[in-house]
C-alpha cells in the first residue's frame, strides 16, 4: 500500500522538480511531473524468523608499492656535502657496471648494496658510465639495445625501488678522481648498534 505525500512533502517535491531541465524539448517548462509515492518496506514472515546474516569479512586489499624514495633530492649535512664535491670521501666499496644488460647491472647493484651494508660501508662508488643526453626519455623499442648511458639513468629508479632503499640515505654525483660524470656515490646508512 501506497503512502501519499503530505502537502509539506508535496510542496518541497514540486519546488525541486521545477529545477530540473525536461530531457526532450517536447514537454513545457511548467509541467511538473507527479510526485512520486513513498511505500512503506514490507515485512515478509521470512525476514522476521531468520536471523540477519553475519557481514562478509572485510576483503583483502591489495598491498600498495612502498612510497618512492628519491635519493637524488636527499639532503645531507653541508659538511658530508662540501667533501663529496670536494673528493676528499674516500669509497669504502666500488662497483663497476660497464659492459652489464640493464637486468644483469641491476641484479649485480643489488647485490653489491646488500654486500656493503653487511660490511657496514658508508660510501659505495658505482661506476655505470657516462649519462648520454635523452637517454632516460627513449624506450626500449623490439629487442633494440638501449642508447649509451641507460645504466647511468636508471640508477636512481633502480635505488628507489630496491629492497635496501630504507638503508640509502643520498645519491651524489662522483668528483672528477673517482669517474666524474661517468660515476656515483650511494651513500648508506650505517646499522645501528
Amino acid at each position: 500500500m501506497a503512502r501519499r505525500l503530505d502537502p509539506h512533502e508535496s510542496a518541497l517535491w514540486k519546488k525541486v522538480a521545477a529545477t530540473v531541465d525536461p530531457l526532450t524539448k517536447s514537454r513545457a517548462p511548467t509541467e511538473l511531473a507527479a510526485p512520486p509515492t513513498v511505500r512503506p518496506p514490507q515485512a515478509s514472515p521470512r525476514s522476521i524468523a531468520a536471523p540477519a546474516a553475519p557481514a562478509p569479512p572485510p576483503r583483502a586489499t591489495t598491498k600498495l608499492p612502498p612510497p618512492r624514495r628519491t635519493h637524488q633530492a636527499a639532503t645531507l649535512d653541508g659538511h658530508w656535502d662540501r667533501r663529496l664535491r670536494k673528493g676528499l670521501v674516500r669509497p669504502d666499496m666500488s662497483i663497476d657496471l660497464h659492459g652489464h644488460t640493464l637486468a644483469s647491472a641491476e641484479a649485480l647493484l643489488d647485490d653489491a648494496i646488500g654486500r656493503a651494508l653487511l660490511r657496514d660501508a658508508r660510501v659505495l662508488l658505482v661506476v655505470a658510465g657516462r649519462l648520454r643526453p635523452g637517454a632516460d626519455r627513449l624506450p626500449l623499442m623490439h629487442g633494440d639495445p638501449r642508447p649509451r648511458g641507460a645504466i647511468r639513468a636508471s640508477l636512481p629508479d633502480w635505488l628507489a625501488l630496491s629492497r635496501h632503499a630504507d638503508r640509502i640515505v643520498a645519491l651524489r654525483p662522483a668528483h672528477i678522481s673517482h669517474g666524474g660524470a661517468g660515476a656515483v656515490y650511494v651513500i648508506l646508512r650505517r646499522g645501528r648498534g
